[in-house]
């Protein structure tokens, strides 16, 4: 494995991962903006950070290399010397609604003399108005939002390293993401793929980058085996991105299998890993409240067709798609909060179905999920739980908080 991407499952031994540890931005903003930045709360910053430390610290434990991207986001722009820094500065200060102007001027005025880390993580933190010595003097800027705090928004979803990017094979989706409160976030790893010594130069397949209009995030991207693909069409992505990975995905890789899973478009469930993860050869999870009474939900099955064309399949038995599209005879599909109909929507709800799987039958949890967690014990697994009062509270667990880089291969 000498490619600095190397993933062709969701359950070989994780090597590398990319996270994200939580700062400022978790905690820089207010109940009123909670809605627009796609919170429910406001974590407690302090204990967020030693819960996550707690999460890498279980993965380091485990042998796994933890990469953090707000350090690779500033070794990239320092390796790719000041005008790759100006580059990504322009386009930060675009995308967040200044292309040019005064405040545009002031902003990077303010930043470009930081060093590039404090850079870095303040554009994460976000900027308030009172952090630059500046007053507005054009009609447009006095007379537009007057009241609110922030020239930059703060990024609190950042710690969720999955859904901006995800590693395929030995290349990478660089996703648009669907809501304005996180489309400035892929920026950051399409300059660490870019610029950063560790992938730059290195024949990084690019199977999607961000500048689309169609959507698709990471949480949705399920990594089956060396030659299948399971993505959700769900609030976060689209039908016809599915179709665009895909075509590119047969054209350039092994892969010749996409499994798009339809899953309810709400922001309870807002990616399939919040609903389905894969945990072992024959085993995953899956919450029980995505299924019909009969046990059916709608999946189109994506193989190529001739001149570049799709041929797609419609079924509703996910068992059977699966056994199907993976090659084995019998499948465990695990719900969560053990069926009841209580338990599994409170635990879904803190993520009881987004395990991080880090080898066959080894996988991560958030401990206030004990229904689930005793469940998947009595399954065979092995369960690492991490502590997850505040970190819950962004709406993601461990697979929404881990973007895996390298996976060992997974025996045949």
């Amino acid at each position: 494995m000498t490619e600095p991407i190397h993933n062709y499952s969701e359950i070989g031994k994780l090597k590398t991962v990319m996270l994200k540890r939580p700062g400022r931005e978790v905690e820089n903003f207010t109940p009123d903006m909670m809605p627009r930045l796609l919170f429910d709360d406001i974590p407690y910053l302090p204990i967020a950070q030693q819960e996550h430390d707690m999460f890498a610290k279980t993965l380091r434990d485990n042998d796994i290399e933890v990469l953090y991207m707000e350090k690779l986001s500033a070794e990239a722009l320092d390796a790719g010397g000041e005008e790759v820094k100006n580059q990504f500065l322009e386009q930060m200060l675009k995308e967040s609604g200044y292309a040019s102007g005064s405040i545009h001027d002031a902003l990077k005025e303010y930043l470009v003399n930081m060093s590039t880390q404090d850079m870095v993580n303040t554009i994460m933190a976000g900027v308030r108005k009172n952090e630059l010595d500046f007053v507005p003097q054009d009609l447009v800027s006095l007379s537009e939002n007057s009241d609110y705090e922030f020239y930059m928004d703060p990024m609190p979803n950042l710690y969720f390293t999955r859904d901006t990017s995800a590693c395929i094979g030995n290349g990478i989706s660089i996703n648009h993401m669907t809501f304005p409160a996180r489309q400035r976030e892929s920026l950051f790893n399409e300059t660490i793929i870019k610029y950063h010594p560790r992938f730059a130069n290195k024949n990084v397949h690019i199977w999607r980058d961000r500048n689309h209009t169609t959507r698709i995030e990471g949480g949705d991207e399920l990594v089956l085996s060396n030659h299948v693909m399971a993505i959700g069409i769900s609030q976060r992505t689209s039908a016809n991105a599915i179709q665009d990975i895909a075509k590119n995905l047969f054209a350039n890789s092994s892969y010749d299998t996409v499994i798009a899973i339809k899953i309810p478009h709400n922001h309870a469930m807002m990616h399939l890993d919040t609903v389905f993860t894969m945990i072992n050869y024959d085993q995953f999870t899956v919450h029980p409240g995505i299924l019909s009474d009969g046990g059916t939900i709608d999946t189109w099955t994506i193989t190529p067709g001739k001149n570049n064309e799709l041929n797609i399949k419609y079924d509703t038995d996910l068992k059977k798609v699966l056994k199907n599209a993976l090659g084995i005879s019998e499948l465990d599909l695990i719900p969560t909060g053990n069926g009841d109909p209580i338990i599994a929507g409170r635990e879904q709800w803190n993520d009881g179905s987004n395990t991080l799987t880090i080898a066959p039958g080894v996988v991560v949890t958030y401990n206030r999920n004990y229904v689930s967690n005793d469940l998947l014990r009595k399954h065979g697994l092995k369960v690492l739980e991490i502590n997850s009062s505040e970190l819950s509270r962004g709406r993601g667990g461990p697979r929404c908080m881990s973007c895996p880089v390298v996976r060992e291969d997974l025996k045949n």
